[in-house]
């Protein structure tokens, strides 16, 4: 979920980010047609889901550190 969550988020940041250097996605050019302000709520929309997404989803693998143990010499 994580994962998921990471590429929504970036996504949804290209969106914004990425006209202001005359730049789309060509697979999400249709949301501009929609009109200024559901493509605005569609942007910030991904950006949070993905943020939701990312901080809901468990980690990918626990490390644990482990310590060697001491012998006792006897």
């Amino acid at each position: 979920m994580r994962k998921i969550g990471i590429y929504a988020a970036l996504i949804g940041l290209a969106l914004i980010i990425l006209p202001y250097f005359g730049l789309t996605l060509r697979l999400f050019g249709m949301i501009d047609e929609l009109g200024q302000t559901p493509a605005w709520a569609i942007k910030i929309g991904l950006i949070v889901v993905g943020g939701v997404l990312f901080f809901m989803g468990k980690p990918d693998e626990e490390t644990e550190l482990e310590l060697p143990e001491e012998n006792s010499a006897e």
